[in-house]
Parts: C-alpha cells; sequence; structure tokens
C-alpha cells in the first residue's frame, strides 16, 4: 500500500496518463530513486518530479510532462 503522498502524485497523473499508468509511473520512479511508494517523502518529490518530466514526454508530450512534474515538486 502506498503512502499518502504517493497517493498524492497518482492522482496528480491519473487525468493525464491514466489510473493505471500513474500508478506504474509512481512504482517505477520510486524505484528509480532507491525507494518504494511505501517510504517516499517530502525530500524526494524533486528527484521523482525531474524523472516523471522525461519519461512522460513522449505520453503526452513536453509541455504537459513539465505542467504534471511542477505540480508534483509542489505536493505536501
Amino acid at each position: 500500500m502506498a503512502n499518502e503522498l504517493a497517493q498524492s502524485i497518482e492522482q496528480t497523473l491519473g487525468p493525464l496518463v491514466g489510473v493505471v499508468l500513474a500508478g506504474v509511473s509512481v512504482e517505477l520512479e520510486t524505484k528509480r530513486i532507491g525507494k518504494d511508494p511505501d517510504t517516499v517523502s517530502v525530500l524526494d518529490l524533486p528527484a521523482i518530479a525531474d524523472n516523471l518530466a522525461v519519461q512522460l514526454r513522449l505520453l503526452v508530450g513536453r509541455e504537459m510532462a513539465e505542467a504534471a512534474a511542477q505540480q508534483v515538486r509542489c505536493l505536501r
């Protein structure tokens, strides 16, 4: 079970890429920084957001990927 912050990231990404891909993205990006959705913290948001900005570009384009990443950076 993901913690509240990971769930907030999923909710932020969901409207953009769909619920399933949002969940997969959170799982992938937390693993990429050496964590899992249960242990992600506010301190991890910049790294996760940077990775998401790159990974989402192919799916939604640069502007939307950057906008989503910025929303993730601002989560608390």
